[in-house]
């Protein structure tokens, strides 16, 4: 696992993928089959049926969370529903496959389901949280579990702070199996399920670890009942988000990529390692670093105006990726004006230059633009700008420039 302490943005895969990684460590998790068309929804819910299950949960795949309070746009009520029959399922299915779903994090255009998820229905017995991530304030992984299963973990962190239970790893070593005792107690298994805790503990950590994750999150992890009355623990519901940075490691994570449940400027960005996000403002920011980003979008915030994206070219970006930037800000028909914010540490400023000329006059620019260089070879790019002929407004200083294009996109 590597701990990078540079600019790095996370690829989410969907619920069923999740399991499946989760799966390959040991972690146990219900009979379920995917489904991306019709036609394959009435085999998969046989096929759960045929296993001993009287019930076949229907869930909605986006790549967003509050799927069963969800509503799709056709009016109908949830993106899971737990259908009592095989037929039950396939009506489930026809309402949901190819609709567009509305939850509390996709906002009001909501996405569109492309895959479904068919589950076995669980005799669920208790609920809990578990999750891997990053402390990066201890540089440290951290396992988090709660006895509060089901619920947002930041209202219990908000409102019951004390059922929150923390354990660090330290990366040399990896979980300790008292590691995964403590746990495993501290969320009141006992007897086998106590020693099912601990493998399915163990099993997310590692598959954090291997897989790079930024973090793996299981809410609900469950307690259920089987058909012959015994008990076990399973990860009910999965979610990893993963490093983009180590994707190259991971050919068979990156295949698991849906282009569907990204913003097309994303994907376009991503063409040119660029880290682009799309935001609701009217001033678009192109900066280096991704502090530097963050305090660029404040300031056009403090200045009055709201940043239209986070735009961070990296530390070397060259001629084309400049170019590349400003062809995808311009896409945004929201962006008023544009803000270009450069401090050249590894970045050679004259290099920026070059390449905002060339853009400028390939993309026919109209609207406002200000830029701001700083640092390495930095006379030599203001000369630049200075001798192109266009209409660009330089600022001084970050405050400077913030201020002038806010002004310009208010004339």
């Amino acid at each position: 696992m590597v701990f990078n302490t540079s600019t790095y943005f996370e690829m989410n895969i969907h619920e069923y993928q999740a399991k499946q990684l989760l799966a390959k460590y040991g972690v146990a998790v219900p009979l379920e089959i995917p489904a991306k068309s019709l036609a394959e929804v009435r085999p998969a819910a046989e096929k759960i049926a045929a296993a001993g299950s009287a019930k076949v949960v229907v869930k909605s795949q986006i790549h967003a969370g509050g799927r069963g309070k969800g509503t799709f746009k056709s009016g109908f009520q949830g993106g899971v529903k737990v259908a009592g029959s095989i037929d039950e399922a396939v009506g489930f299915a026809e309402k949901m496959l190819g609709n567009v779903l509305v939850t509390k994090q996709t906002g009001a255009a909501g996405r569109m389901v492309q895959t479904l998820l068919l589950a076995a229905g669980a005799k669920i017995k208790k609920e809990f949280y578990l999750a891997v991530l990053l402390d990066r304030a201890n540089s440290r992984p951290l396992v988090m579990a709660s006895t509060e299963g089901g619920m947002d973990i930041e209202e219990v962190a908000e409102k019951h702070p004390e059922k929150i239970f923390k354990e660090h790893i330290d990366p040399a070593v990896g979980i300790m199996p008292f590691q995964a005792r403590k746990i495993a107690a501290a969320l009141g298994l006992k007897g086998d399920l106590f020693n099912a805790g601990v493998k399915l503990i163990t099993g997310v950590y590692n598959t954090w670890w291997e897989c790079d994750a930024a973090m793996v999150e299981l809410n609900p992890l469950a307690v259920v009942e089987l058909a012959d009355g015994k008990e076990t623990v399973v990860a009910l519901d999965a979610k990893i988000s993963l490093d983009d940075n180590a994707l190259y490691r991971h050919a068979d994570i990156l295949a698991m990529r849906d282009l569907n449940e990204e913003a097309p400027l994303e994907i376009e960005a991503s063409k040119f390692n660029l880290n682009y996000i799309k935001l609701d403002g009217s001033i678009a920011c192109l900066v280096n670093g991704a502090g530097l980003a963050m305090a660029t979008m404040d300031i056009i915030q403090h200045c009055g105006a709201s940043p239209a994206n986070f735009l961070d070219v990296g530390g070397g970006a060259s001629k084309e990726q400049v170019s590349a930037a400003f062809k995808i800000i311009l896409q945004d028909p929201h962006v008023k004006g544009i803000l270009v914010n450069i401090f050249g540490g590894i970045m050679d400023c004259n290099v920026i230059a070059t390449g905002i000329v060339a853009a400028v006059k390939e993309t026919g620019l109209k609207l406002p633009l200000v830029v701001r260089l700083e640092g390495n070879n930095v006379i030599a790019g203001k000369k630049t700008l200075a001798e192109s002929g266009l209409t660009i407004i330089s600022g001084d200083t970050m405050a400077d420039a913030a201020q002038k294009v806010v002004k310009a996109v208010r004339q």
